[in-house]
C-alpha cells in the first residue's frame, strides 16, 4: 500500500477538531432550548448587529444562502425571528431577532462567555488573545486577492494572454 508523507498537519482537520472541543462546551445548552448550530450562529449575528441583510446574515454566519432561507423559515416559524423587505431596497430582504429570539441570546451568552472565561483561565488571557490574533491573520492570509487567486484559478490576465486590458 502506498501512502503520501505530509510535511505538515493537516490544518483544515485541526481547525475543525477545535471547533467541535469548543462546541461540546455550548452545544448541550443550545439543545436545552431547542437551537441547532446554524441556528445560534444566526442568533448571534443578530443580537451583535440588529436588524441584518439576509446575504451578511449568511457570510457571518457561514451559511450558504440555499440552507438560510430554510433555517430562517424554521426560526421564522418557531417565533425567534422576522423577515421583511428591506424598506431601502424593496428587492433585498432583512431579519431581526424577535424579543423570544433576543432573550435566547441573552441567556445563551452567559454560557458561551462562561466558557470563553473558563478559557482565558485555563490557556492564560496573553495566549487566548494570540490565538485570536493568529486565526485572524490566517483568514486574512487566505483570502482571495488579485495578487493571489484561489487555488486551482487563474489569475484574471492570464486568462487574457497575459494583458491587463480588461
Amino acid at each position: 500500500m502506498h501512502t503520501t508523507a505530509f510535511a505538515h498537519r493537516n490544518l483544515p482537520r485541526l481547525l475543525l477538531q477545535a471547533r467541535e472541543s469548543v462546541m461540546l462546551h455550548t452545544r448541550p445548552s443550545l439543545r436545552e432550548h431547542g437551537l441547532s448550530d446554524q441556528q445560534w450562529r444566526v442568533l448571534r449575528v443578530l443580537g451583535e448587529h440588529g436588524t441584518v441583510e439576509t446575504g451578511k446574515v449568511a457570510r457571518e454566519a457561514y451559511i450558504p444562502g440555499p440552507s438560510l432561507t430554510g433555517v430562517l423559515s424554521r426560526m421564522e416559524r418557531d417565533g425567534l425571528v422576522r423577515r421583511e423587505r428591506d424598506p431601502a431596497d424593496q428587492r433585498r430582504s432583512v431579519v431581526e431577532a424577535t424579543s423570544r429570539g433576543l432573550k435566547l441570546v441573552e441567556k445563551l451568552s452567559h454560557t458561551v462567555e462562561a466558557h470563553y472565561h473558563w478559557l482565558e483561565t485555563s490557556m492564560g488571557k496573553q495566549k487566548l488573545t494570540r490565538l485570536y490574533a493568529l486565526l485572524d491573520e490566517l483568514i486574512t492570509l487566505e483570502q482571495p486577492s488579485p495578487a493571489r487567486p484561489p487555488e486551482g484559478t487563474q489569475h484574471r490576465s492570464a486568462q487574457h494572454g497575459g494583458s491587463n486590458e480588461l
